[in-house]
């Protein structure tokens, strides 16, 4: 496996391409993205990762200007999962939804290209159903989240379901609540003998 090149950050936001002995723009490290290149940023001074940072940012930038992929409610719930016992399944689930896609999309350019050889490869980078590629891929990533947040939904109320069958109490949300103690019952009398029948005279 080719060793990723280094890019160095320095305390006054520039990046350093060590590979190619110059400073680059973030724009530049886009490129490199969208290009397939290996690459690591790392502090210069610390040596600390910061290649997820870097990819926000960009990621940010995107979504500030020109067309974004994510609605305002997407993020929201995208948020909400911070934290959450479910964020490892959420992460998981929207990085397999995306690699489908991007899958999906070489395979249908791919199709294309032996259909209608004559046509460039980037005619159809923005055409589907229609629309820009962000939003279809916005979309197809906000009914993959929905569909997380339905499934836990799902089995918060089948969790429900199966606690009701028990004698417990539940609580103003309907989740089962902590048994209360039941009362002490009383001593039982003894029974007494049965009486002997009298002899008869």
């Amino acid at each position: 496996m080719a060793t990723p090149r280094i890019i160095k950050k320095y305390p006054n936001r520039r990046l350093y391409d060590t590979e190619t002995s110059t400073y680059i723009t973030l724009a530049e490290v886009k490129a490199l993205v969208l290009a397939y290149k290996e690459f690591q940023v790392v502090d210069a001074k610390s040596g600390e990762e910061l290649t997820r940072a870097i990819l926000l940012q960009i990621i940010l930038e995107e979504e500030s200007g020109g067309v974004p992929m994510f609605s305002t409610d997407m993020l929201a719930n995208i948020i909400r999962y911070y934290g959450h016992s479910m964020q490892g399944l959420m992460g998981s689930y929207l990085e397999r939804s995306i690699h489908a896609f991007h899958e999906a999309q070489k395979r249908f350019q791919e199709q294309a290209q032996v259909l209608i050889p004559k046509v460039p490869a980037d005619a159809f980078t923005n055409i589907i159903s229609g629309q820009p590629i962000p939003q279809v891929m916005g979309g197809y990533l906000e009914q993959g989240a929905k569909a997380v947040i339905d499934m836990q939904d799902e089995l918060r109320n089948q969790a429900f379901k199966l606690f009701s069958g028990f004698p417990y109490p539940q609580d103003a949300s309907g989740a089962p609540a902590e048994a209360a103690p039941e009362p002490a019952k009383a001593a039982a009398k003894p029974a007494r003998a049965p009486r002997k029948p009298r002899a008869k005279k």
